[in-house]
Formats: C-alpha cells, sequence, structure tokens
C-alpha cells in the first residue's frame, strides 16, 4: 500500500508538472508561489525542458539545410517579434507609455505571445518588480547582485519566478482575455510553429525554386529565430547593466549601448529608460537610434495608439553625470 501511495503521488507531482507547461495555474499544485527567497536558484528542471529543446532545435540546421528565403523569413520574423516585445510588452503593457483600445491592446498582447516570453502580464510584472528593485539584492536579473548566467536566464527559470507580482499589474489582470493569455500562453507559440510548418510545405509544393519545405521554415523561422530573439533580449537584463556608458546618475548600474540598442531596436538605451521609465521613446538623443519608438510614431499616424509619453526637456537635462567624473559620454 505505502509503494502505491508513493507512486500515485510521483505520478500526480510528474502530471502536474507537465501540465505546467500548457496551463500556468498549475503552478499553484507544484507551489512554487511558496518557495523562499533563499531558494531563488531552486530550478524545476522538468518544466524547462521546452526552453532547452528549442535550443537543441537549433541544431536541426545541419540536416534541414540553408535557404535565402528561410534565412529572410527568420530575421523577418525576428524583428517582427522583437518589436513586440520592445512596444508592446514592454513600453505599454510594463510602463503604459501609450493609450490605445481594448481591441488593440489584445493584439499587441497575442503579437508579443508569439516571442514565446510567457504572456503580458507575467512580463509586465516582473519588468516593473525589476524597476522597484533595480540592481538591489531582490531584483531577481541583477548582474550586479546574481551574477551574469542567472541574469541572463537563469533567473525565470528558477521556480520562484514561475508566477507573476500580482500586486504590480493589478489594472491589467482586470481584463479576461489577458488573464487567458497569460495563463495558456504556450498555446500562441504552437499554432505559430504549427503554422510556419505548414506554410513551408506548402511552399515547398508551390515554389519549389524557393527551396524551402516544411522543416527548414521551422527550424529557421521559429527555432532559430526564436532562440536568437531570447538571448538578444536578455543582453538588456545582462549586458546592459554591466556594459557601456552611464549619462544618468540613477541608482542602479543600468548603461547606454549603441549595439545593444542595434540588436533590440532600442532598448539599449537603459540608463536614459531607468531616468525616465514612462518615455515611449528611450533614444533621448537624435542621434540615438530607437526603431521601437519609429514603429510607435507609425502606429500613432495610423490612429491605431495615441498619447505617446517621452521625455520633458527639464527631466532629460536633469542628474547627468559630468563628464570629467568619469562615466559617459557627454549629452
Amino acid at each position: 500500500m505505502i509503494i502505491k501511495k508513493v507512486y500515485e503521488n510521483c505520478i500526480t507531482i510528474m502530471f502536474n508538472k507537465l501540465l505546467s507547461w500548457f496551463d500556468n495555474h498549475a503552478v499553484n499544485l507544484n507551489g512554487y508561489a511558496d518557495i523562499s527567497e533563499n531558494q531563488w536558484h531552486s530550478i524545476d528542471w522538468l518544466r524547462v525542458v521546452p526552453f532547452t529543446l528549442i535550443h537543441l532545435a537549433c541544431f536541426a540546421v545541419v540536416f534541414v539545410g540553408f535557404s535565402w528565403f528561410a534565412l529572410g523569413f527568420a530575421v523577418a520574423l525576428y524583428l517582427i517579434r522583437m518589436f513586440a516585445i520592445t512596444a508592446f510588452y514592454h513600453r505599454y503593457f510594463s510602463h503604459r507609455a501609450f493609450r490605445t483600445s481594448r481591441v488593440f491592446q489584445f493584439i499587441l498582447a497575442l503579437i508579443g505571445a508569439t516571442a514565446v516570453q510567457r504572456g503580458p502580464i507575467w512580463w509586465a510584472s516582473h519588468h516593473r518588480h525589476h524597476h522597484l528593485y533595480s540592481d538591489e539584492t531582490e531584483d531577481a536579473h541583477s548582474p550586479v547582485q546574481h551574477g551574469f548566467l542567472w541574469s541572463h536566464f537563469g533567473w525565470f527559470l528558477s521556480s520562484k519566478h514561475f508566477t507573476a507580482h500580482t500586486e504590480n499589474i493589478k489594472e491589467l489582470s482586470k481584463f479576461a482575455e489577458l488573464r487567458f493569455l497569460d495563463r495558456f500562453d504556450a498555446i500562441v507559440p504552437i499554432l505559430l510553429a504549427i503554422s510556419i510548418y505548414m506554410l513551408g510545405d506548402w511552399l515547398g509544393g508551390h515554389y519549389p525554386a524557393l527551396n524551402t519545405n516544411g522543416l527548414q521554415l521551422l527550424v529557421w523561422g521559429f527555432a532559430i529565430s526564436t532562440v536568437v530573439l531570447y538571448h538578444a533580449t536578455f543582453t538588456v537584463n545582462s549586458l546592459a547593466h554591466v556594459w557601456g556608458q552611464r549619462r544618468y546618475a540613477t541608482t542602479d548600474q543600468s548603461r547606454n549601448n549603441f549595439w545593444i540598442a542595434l540588436a533590440t531596436l532600442g532598448e539599449g538605451w537603459h540608463n536614459n529608460h531607468h531616468h525616465y521609465p514612462g518615455s515611449a521613446k528611450q533614444g533621448f538623443y537624435w542621434w540615438e537610434v530607437d526603431l521601437t519608438y519609429y514603429g510607435l510614431k507609425l502606429l500613432a499616424m495610423c490612429g491605431l495608439i495615441w498619447d505617446l509619453r517621452t521625455v520633458p526637456i527639464s527631466i532629460r537635462e536633469s542628474r547627468k553625470i559630468k563628464p570629467e567624473s568619469g562615466s559617459l559620454n557627454p549629452g
């Protein structure tokens, strides 16, 4: 009887953990929310199997081969989904840097979910928590406090940080459609992957000159594109707090970095952002390229969003680190 009970308990635990791949409410059955602060580095390895598999899937490129169409498709999906993270998940859901309708808000969330970085509520709650405790011990992805690898990707693989900080996102939680996306955030990426495969298979049959097929487009357009998107996004957490220049005397170690800004469509102006988080424009000066803001301006011209917030000149010119103190390019 004892052996049978232990076996049944193991099966139940295993089922709940597998269920958490698809239904984030299952984390309550695994007790993630009750993990103490001194257990931050506790990782549920079974639950993070999908994250590992998508990295391993990139090696399938050896078997599916290369085509210029597949590469172009991967780059296009990278740019679209990076914009969805930077413009929608970050500047809208996390910082409310502009306004939009409820219908378009859902569309923004839906596109953001294709980036395979969880749902908008989870993403915004952790980002707001980061700003509350930036580079302090409680900041889950501070390289200053917890090291590079943990800040880059270890933190969100941990059981402690699987759930959202609900106290930070009350105004988002009132929308049933956002709660649904957050609970079943795996649905959108799965549908995207299936659609990419079907598109590649169709193109292979109807346009053989493109030299592509379902598996090739799946590997390039989903796996490789997503993994590159992951690590480009993660550099804002890790590298942008240790590599670059500081214009403003913020309470953390945030830095401006042109190369990170280029890869993330403007998120690399991170010291600017920590100086005034509510701005839809993170490149405060004309020479600071911010492709996300240019895209938001286009959406505003189309009437889809409005009231884009920018940094007031008085705040932009305040709290600057003097050039002689060491650390920044004046501007």
